[in-house]
């Protein structure tokens, strides 16, 4: 017989069913709110509450967002001769952190995988290829992850964007700065001789 109130025990497991938390990490955020208090709860309660009704997709790139169009598909200093793909909403914050790109970006929701019975038209192509097929946009660059799911989506972008005339360019692949020759797998250091440039 457990001695653990069910309210607590519903949250433990509630927690541990989001990704990267385990029953531990679980625990100890649940005692963690009961050890701050019902105003913690309740703000965390109401953050998850206004979640899906606060949040929308761009009807352009269909990133998350608040307006619709999103601020980077409304903001006119940005490039629109650049489209950059992304699988997730995430890899666009983690784009936009390096200051180092102003065009705009197009959220496919997921990559193809066979396996798990993902296709394209699971995903968010169909408005991509609609962006694209307008002749405004003359690079797409495809910022997928360097998995084998990353790459098939990838080279089916590559295929299927071909004919509208725009290039279609892949981040590049390699060494992470700072990082030691000796410690780079072999796939990395191919990749890093493969996808060198001049001085």
């Amino acid at each position: 017989m457990s001695t653990t109130p069910k309210p607590v025990s519903k949250l433990v497991e509630a927690f541990a069913r989001l990704p990267g938390i385990g029953s531990k990490t679980a625990s100890r955020l649940t005692y963690y709110l009961l050890r701050r208090g019902p105003e913690e709860a309740q703000a965390l309660a109401d953050a998850l509450a206004n979640l899906h009704g606060g949040t929308l997709f761009c009807s352009i790139c269909c990133n998350i967002s608040e307006s619709d169009p999103c601020p980077v598909c409304s903001d006119a200093a940005r490039d629109r001769t650049t489209i950059c793909v992304v699988e997730e909403p995430l890899d666009v914050q983690a784009i936009e952190n390096t200051g180092a790109y102003d065009g705009l970006y197009h959220v496919l929701h997921g990559h193809i995988s066979p396996m798990d019975r993902i296709g394209p038209d699971d995903l968010r192509m169909a408005e991509l290829i609609t962006r694209v097929k307008t002749g405004a946009v003359k690079e797409v660059i495809v910022a997928t992850n360097p998995t084998l799911e990353g790459d098939a989506t990838a080279m089916y972008l590559a295929e299927t964007l071909a004919p509208f005339g725009a290039r279609v360019s892949r981040l590049a692949l390699g060494l992470p700065r700072g990082g030691d020759l000796e410690y780079a797998d072999r796939v990395t250091l191919a990749e890093s001789l493969a996808g060198r440039r001049a001085l």
